[in-house]
């Protein structure tokens, strides 16, 4: 069993729309969805608030490569365009972390390739990140500097105006027996 953690972003046009777009899409494999929060651009770039969520799903079928492909199709679906790094997106999903096995014997695997970086190398100071997974899965871990922490300590860490940023929202994502 492949699992992934997603983080799913947007700032352009039906930004709701869009992130539903990814768990209406990944289908039976969404296992659990964050409520939806909105936070200011990260990156420096002048831009609108972006929605943001997490999304936790399973597919023995994928592997970390896998994930990306996807990640990217939903972009593509959502007509990403990417002209500007960090700048204003319909769709950004991040894989931040892929863990393989089941129970209590997964690992959280590691890449570090010309495409793909696992853990997401930002992931452990990105408020946006962090409170939607810790809303999803309390007993969350992410690998940094090679060891795993807890993400409710990598949370306390971050800067706390950045914390204040991830506004919560009346939004919520659709998923299985939800829908």
């Amino acid at each position: 069993m492949t699992s992934v953690v997603l983080s799913i972003g947007s700032n352009l046009g039906d930004r709701l729309a869009h992130l539903q777009s990814v768990v209406d899409s990944l289908g039976e494999a969404v296992t659990a969805v964050s409520p939806v929060y909105e936070t200011d651009a990260w990156g420096g770039i002048e831009q609108g608030p972006f929605l943001n969520a997490v999304v936790l799903a399973d597919d023995s079928a994928r592997d970390p490569h896998g994930w990306l492909r996807r990640a990217h199709e939903l972009e593509d679906a959502a007509q990403r365009v990417r002209e500007q790094r960090w700048g204003p997106r319909t769709l950004d999903v991040d894989l931040v972390v892929v863990r393989d096995g089941a129970g209590d014997s997964t690992v959280e695997v590691s890449v570090h390739d010309d495409v793909l970086t696992l853990p997401h190398p930002y992931a452990h100071v990105r408020a946006f990140v962090l409170v939607p997974w810790l809303a999803v899965d309390p007993h969350a871990t992410l690998t940094v500097a090679g060891r795993p922490v807890g993400v409710d300590a990598l949370l306390a860490a971050v800067d706390p105006a950045e914390r204040a940023g991830v506004r919560g929202t009346e939004h919520t994502l659709r998923f299985g027996a939800t829908r």
